[in-house]
């Protein structure tokens, strides 16, 4: 999961150029502390440009301090409300975000990018987001950076798994929440010869550059950028998305071994069958 702010660290693109072309006492960049942000809706709509002020995990105040103009916008527009939560851990450390996921941030550190999914959606849809992004709550993260894992994790034969495991909202529309203790920890990827891995990643590029080309052709207006969203793509699925994702799943099944197409089905019990074995060979070994 991703980090949980706690407060209106996040900033938009004037305040944020602003804060990147103020100087500091020290002479350090404020780039160190403000970067861009995204939750949610920036996957599965169009990107906001929203940035955020991050003092990481655990920056003490005096240094804080020092990246002037960051600092002291957070100590207006964050330190009020902080002062008063009953955490006190929250009270005394307000310049700080409640959950920087510490863990997420050592793991992404020496990754040139990352893969990320909004935790509630309509689509399950999986983006490759840059090293430098910080993600919200609302977005689980993957630290991983090759095409093969993406292509695996944007399959049918994962978003079934995924459905099957995650939480239905009330409203279908609404979509379904990914937990990755039940959708993701538990999934049983395949084990695939070197040419199959070579297959699925080959599909998972191809996946994505066809979808960044719709997702921002060329001399379109800004009205109909507003409207080429992923979710709007894949309300549609053109037939060009469809054998995209067609050659990622039949690249995926070659990986497992399996015979294509199978029906939903017989797909999970074939996932759960090799989930269980794997849980006994964990177990004996």
């Amino acid at each position: 999961m991703g980090d949980t702010k706690g407060g209106a660290f996040d900033i938009d693109i004037e305040t944020a150029n602003r804060m990147l072309a103020s100087p500091n006492p020290h002479g350090l960049s404020n780039t160190e502390v403000v970067r861009p942000w995204v939750n949610g809706l920036d996957l599965t709509r169009r990107p906001r440009g929203m940035w955020i002020v991050d003092f990481g995990t655990d920056m003490p105040e005096a240094d804080a301090a020092l990246y002037e103009a960051p600092f002291e916008y957070v100590k207006e527009h964050v330190k009020p409300r902080r002062v008063g939560n009953r955490r006190v851990a929250y009270a005394e450390r307000w310049w700080l975000h409640v959950e920087p996921r510490s863990g997420m941030r050592k793991a992404l550190a020496e990754l040139e990018r990352f893969i990320g999914t909004a935790r509630v959606a309509k689509h399950r849809l999986f983006l490759w987001l840059p090293k430098q992004t910080l993600a919200d709550s609302q977005v689980i993260v993957f630290a991983r950076d090759d095409d093969y894992f993406f292509g695996v994790l944007h399959s049918s034969v994962h978003e079934l798994w995924a459905r099957g495991l995650g939480t239905q909202l009330r409203e279908v529309e609404s979509g379904f929440r990914y937990t990755p203790t039940t959708t993701f920890e538990t999934f049983p990827f395949p084990d695939p010869s070197p040419e199959a891995r070579d297959g699925i990643a080959n599909a998972a590029r191809r996946l994505d550059e066809l979808r960044k080309g719709w997702l921002n052709p060329a001399g379109a207006a800004e009205a109909e950028l507003r409207q080429r969203t992923l979710t709007n793509l894949y309300n549609v699925r053109p037939t060009w998305l469809q054998q995209a994702h067609e050659r990622l799943d039949r690249a995926v099944y070659v990986a497992y071994g399996w015979e294509y197409r199978l029906a939903a089905e017989e797909v999970l019990e074939r996932l759960l069958g090799l989930n269980l074995d794997r849980s006994k060979q964990e177990q004996l070994a």
